[in-house]
């Protein structure tokens, strides 16, 4: 950066939040530093007290570039505690016009992402955000998938997004979006339960349909960066009990704002129907646990019924898999004589 642009506005701010990802997190830097744009933006990157090799990398990028990586450097875990600390940090860290977001574990690959998205929300006032398209990057696969955005996302932008739409198929992943900062901070501000509690295991899709609130969602059909899907994370997770939790944390999100915003009747019977599943389901890990929005009778009879309609089928299939194993078996064995 020249120190003309040194002196300028600054545009944009990207959130990077990192922890443990010393095998990712060069990759990801690479992402920020390599944007050609003809504003000041800058990279906040996070470390929440890692305990591998993140931090010494990060600090490397930062000595490199001080006009655009900017770190802080945790020594106490701030995810943990719940407490909404991490966010207050990062809001506090972060003054551009703008914000990005992007992991420390995932990256970018438009050199063009900012410049593109800045130019489009710079002339059109009555959008809230923007967010491109994505490919998936399968860590244990070592392979690259093409996500299903443009198509779906095309559909619905053509028939008149709703905020309803960003909770059930619209599609927007974190790491490719631009959101104007003043709406951002008012939308963390609006709903302590939503943004503030830790009581929900996902930050971004109320985010999102909140700002769909404020203004029109822009999607660009450009594949500006990867999502990679490992392990560590939560919506990656490999406990069995975890994944479940996640999906119930979901479910309960949307009947929050079924509740609070009154939305379709349709909607919410399809929403109960699906956070009755989940809960029943956890509940089968956690007896202990603190419902949220408790089962009515007839939600219990019919998630009865339907579980064990699930089991039989899963004996039928068993069933019907070992007697075909047991007819080659007896198949073979006939053919050696």
């Amino acid at each position: 950066m020249s120190d003309q642009m040194d002196n300028d506005e600054l545009m944009v701010s990207i959130r990077c939040l990192a922890y443990n990802h010393e095998p990712y997190i060069r990759q990801c830097l690479e992402g920020f530093i390599m944007q050609k744009t003809n504003f000041r933006f800058e990279a906040v990157v996070h470390d929440d007290a890692s305990t591998d090799g993140t931090v010494a990398i990060i600090r490397e990028y930062a000595e490199k570039y001080p006009n655009i990586i900017k770190p802080i450097y945790e020594t106490q875990n701030q995810y943990s505690k719940h407490d909404g600390s991490l966010g207050r940090i990062m809001s506090a860290a972060c003054t551009g016009k703008y914000i990005a977001m992007c992991e420390g574990d995932d990256y970018w690959i438009d050199p063009y992402k900012l410049q593109k998205q800045v130019d489009f929300l710079e002339t059109h006032l009555d959008y809230s955000m923007s967010h491109t398209s994505f490919r998936y990057f399968y860590e244990q696969e070592n392979k690259f998938y093409i996500s299903r955005d443009i198509e779906i996302n095309s559909n619905i932008q053509a028939l008149g997004l709703k905020p309803e739409n960003v909770l059930k198929d619209y599609r927007i992943q974190t790491l490719t979006i631009l959101v104007r900062t003043k709406l951002y901070q008012k939308v963390v501000e609006s709903d302590y339960f939503l943004f503030k509690s830790g009581y929900l295991k996902m930050g971004d899709v109320q985010l999102w349909y909140s700002l769909s609130m404020l203004g029109k969602i822009h999607f660009l059909p450009d594949v500006t960066g990867v999502y990679r899907k490992n392990q560590g994370s939560v919506t990656r997770a490999n406990s069995v009990i975890d994944v479940y939790r996640f999906r119930l944390s979901s479910w309960e999100l949307r009947m929050y704002l079924c509740l609070r915003d009154s939305l379709s009747e349709s909607y919410k019977k399809q929403v109960e129907i699906n956070y009755s599943r989940a809960l029943f389901k956890y509940l089968c890990f956690d007896k202990s646990f603190n419902i949220l929005y408790p089962l009515n009778k007839k939600d219990l009879g019919y998630l009865l019924c339907l579980e064990k309609m699930h089991v039989l089928k899963f004996v039928l299939k068993i069933i019907v898999y070992y007697r075909g194993f047991l007819g080659r078996v007896k198949r073979l064995f006939t053919r050696s004589l």
